[in-house]
């Protein structure tokens, strides 16, 4: 009998809230069952499996890191809109780590899931339409999102591993590579394809 009141979004919360605490690696489908008070087959009539879970705490945070950069970066443009975007990126990794981890991991999504999930798609859309306003177009469009992307999750995951052993402020370094980023989409550098390298 499942339990009154569990749910699939209650399970893929409480997921996310233990993958925040321990890590998405240590989640474990029964350490969810005593999170949540039920028996391990309890979960079975809400999820598939872990990956399932997993897949489904990945959407999670999709969606809620894009709402965040959303209403961070709503009515900028240009360099604002950049340091807005990056910070509440950043802000996101570090107040759910585990989260944060599913949503720059591997997992295999259930596709009807993912046809219905408003996250990904929408942090396309601010992505794109934010490097629109340096004026760039395709193919740089893709390449400009690339670099950012690893730029940010570069930085933060370096960040928590506790990688950045200088004794220079963390913050300066990202302000400073935040000013590096704007001068480079402001001074994109013309294609060089079709020419040899």
């Amino acid at each position: 009998m499942v339990r009154a009141g569990l749910t699939a979004e209650r399970v893929t919360i409480a997921g996310a809230e233990l993958a925040d605490e321990a890590g998405l690696d240590r989640v474990t489908m029964s350490q969810l069952a005593r999170r949540l008070g039920v028996k391990d087959a309890s979960l079975y009539s809400h999820v598939r499996n872990l990956e399932d879970l997993r897949g489904r705490i990945a959407l999670l945070a999709a969606d809620e890191k894009t709402i965040r950069i959303a209403e961070a970066t709503s009515g900028l443009a240009g360099k604002d809109a950049l340091v807005a975007f990056a910070d509440a990126w950043r802000e996101y990794a570090h107040k759910h780590p585990g989260r944060y981890t599913a949503t720059q991991t591997p997992i295999q999504i259930d596709p009807a899931l993912a046809a219905n999930a408003a996250g990904p798609r929408r942090a396309v859309e601010l992505t794109y339409g934010m490097l629109r306003g340096y004026g760039l177009t395709e193919p740089d469009l893709t390449d400009a999102v690339r670099l950012l992307r690893s730029t940010f999750h570069g930085f933060v995951a370096l960040e928590a591993a506790g990688g950045f052993a200088h004794d220079r402020s963390l913050q300066q370094s990202w302000v400073r590579a935040l000013d590096a980023l704007h001068t480079l989409l402001e001074h994109w550098p013309p294609s060089r394809e079709g020419n040899p390298a």
